[in-house]
C-alpha cells in the first residue's frame, strides 16, 4: 500500500513538472500571459485534468524562467534591459504619482512584447487621466481586478497606451497602497516593485562586468 501511494505522488509530481513546463513554452512563445489560460491550455494539450497534477503559479514562473535561460538566453535579456530602459523616463515623467514599475518587466520574465507595468498611487483616480491629457497622451481605459489583501479583491483603473514602440499600462491604486502593494498572483505575497531609484540601481547591477 505505501509503495502504491509513493508510485502515485511520483506520478502526480512528475505530471506537475510536464505541465509546469508546457505552460511555460505557451507563454514563452505562444504570447500567453495568463497563468490561469497558461496552465489550462497545457492541460488540454497533455490530456491531463485531475486538479492535483495541476501545477501552481509559483511553479509556472519557475519553468518559464527555465525555458528562457535555455531557449531565449541573450535575446531575452536584451529585451529585459530595453523594457526596463523604457521604465526609467515613464517613472521620471509621472513622479507626481509615485510610482512604481511592478511585474515581469521588474521580476525578470518579460518577453520582448510584453507590456511595462506601473503602479501610480492617488486617492482622485481622475487625475491620472487629466495628466495624461493635459501631456496630449492618448491612453485607452480598463479596470483590472487585484488582491488588496487575502480577504479583500478591488477592481483600479487601468491607462495603457504606447510610447517608442513600448507598450505600458499604468494601474492606479490608492494612495495607502504605496504602504502595502497588493498580492502577486504568482506567489500570493505582496507584490515586488521598483521606484526610479531602485529601478536605476538594479539597471547598474546588471550592466556591471
Amino acid at each position: 500500500m505505501h509503495r502504491a501511494r509513493e508510485h502515485t505522488a511520483t506520478q502526480t509530481r512528475e505530471r506537475r513538472q510536464r505541465l509546469a513546463h508546457e505552460a511555460a513554452r505557451l507563454m514563452a512563445e505562444g504570447g500567453i500571459k495568463d497563468f490561469h489560460q497558461a496552465r489550462r491550455k497545457a492541460a488540454t494539450r497533455l490530456g491531463i485534468h485531475d486538479e492535483a497534477s495541476l501545477p501552481r503559479n509559483v511553479e509556472i514562473e519557475q519553468a518559464l524562467r527555465e525555458h528562457q535561460r535555455l531557449f531565449a538566453g541573450t535575446r531575452q535579456a536584451d529585451a529585459l534591459r530595453t523594457l526596463r530602459m523604457a521604465a526609467v523616463p515613464a517613472l521620471e515623467f509621472l513622479q507626481a504619482f509615485a510610482p512604481r514599475l511592478v511585474g515581469p518587466v521588474l521580476e525578470g520574465t518579460a518577453d520582448a512584447h510584453g507590456p511595462v507595468h506601473l503602479h501610480l498611487h492617488e486617492d482622485d483616480a481622475d487625475a491620472v487621466q487629466r495628466f495624461l491629457e493635459e501631456h496630449g497622451i492618448p491612453a485607452q481605459p480598463r479596470s483590472r481586478r487585484l488582491r488588496w489583501n487575502r480577504t479583500r479583491v478591488i477592481d483600479v483603473p487601468v491607462w495603457g497606451f504606447n510610447a517608442d514602440g513600448v507598450s505600458f499600462e499604468l494601474l492606479v491604486l490608492p494612495y495607502d497602497a504605496l504602504r502595502q502593494a497588493p498580492l502577486s498572483p504568482v506567489d500570493d505575497r505582496p507584490m515586488q516593485r521598483a521606484s526610479l531609484a531602485q529601478l536605476r540601481q538594479l539597471l547598474a547591477e546588471a550592466a556591471a562586468p
